[in-house]
């Protein structure tokens, strides 16, 4: 079974600085719908003016990602880090037991866009962690590239659940295949582009919750590049 969520449905936080679109119930947007998928929280798709960006705050318990699609986002947290993130790479930052953390455009010309993401952690009250690695999606064209993943592979970043991420960069024509293992699902997410999910339409901003497909299999209509969730 495959549900699709439209990206002209998602919510959305709008300031004159930032444009916020949520995938899932986030901040003071809720839709009891919409709370997460299995152990994906969020998926918010920020667009942040240049020069500005989120002040310093909290999280704690949850394991949160960004990956950038089109300029770079500069993060400084309390556990040091202070660094900046820009495509082909993916930052993992476990809040456990607490962590503030700002991020800012430090561009003056131009905006930022970047998907951040939530995932429920195994276990709470864990030491907080950042880590950042680089991945080549135009080396693997065509193919999934593990980002993330509780056992990490080929500089995957590490995260504390059962969960895999994989990204892939496609022309317009191109196919990627992902096999689902039996009794997992899969959350697909449409970053740039539009693409066929098992043969349904899917316009850039997109989601699909997977459920008892054994085979994912994206078409590029256009340049597309996708994440795919692969979660008990």
């Amino acid at each position: 079974m495959i549900s699709i969520r439209r990206a002209a449905e998602r919510g959305r936080t709008r300031f004159d600085w930032l444009d916020s679109r949520h995938t899932f119930s986030f901040g003071e947007y809720r839709d009891p719908r919409y709370m997460g998928f299995r152990t994906l929280r969020v998926i918010n798709d920020d667009r942040v003016a240049p020069g500005e960006g989120f002040a310093t705050h909290s999280h704690r318990d949850m394991e949160i990602i960004t990956y950038v699609l089109d300029g770079a986002i500069a993060h400084k947290d309390s556990t040091g880090t202070a660094t900046v993130i820009r495509p082909g790479e993916a930052q993992r930052m476990s809040a456990g037991t607490g962590i503030s953390h700002s991020e800012y455009n430090p561009s003056k010309a131009d905006p930022v866009r970047f998907l951040q993401i939530w995932i429920i952690p195994e276990t709470q009250g864990l030491k907080p962690e950042y880590e950042q690695r680089s991945f080549d999606l135009d080396k693997n064209l065509g193919g999934w590239v593990q980002i993330a993943a509780n056992e990490p592979r080929d500089g995957a970043v590490k995260v504390h659940q059962d969960v895999e991420v994989a990204a892939a960069r496609l022309t317009a024509g191109q196919q990627a295949t992902y096999r689902v293992k039996p009794g997992r699902h899969a959350w697909v997410q449409v970053a740039v582009g539009t693409a066929l999910l098992n043969g349904a339409a899917l316009a850039e901003g997109d989601g699909a919750a997977v459920s008892g497909e054994e085979i994912v299999e994206v078409a590029a209509t256009e340049g597309a590049e996708l994440l795919l969730f692969d979660l008990a």
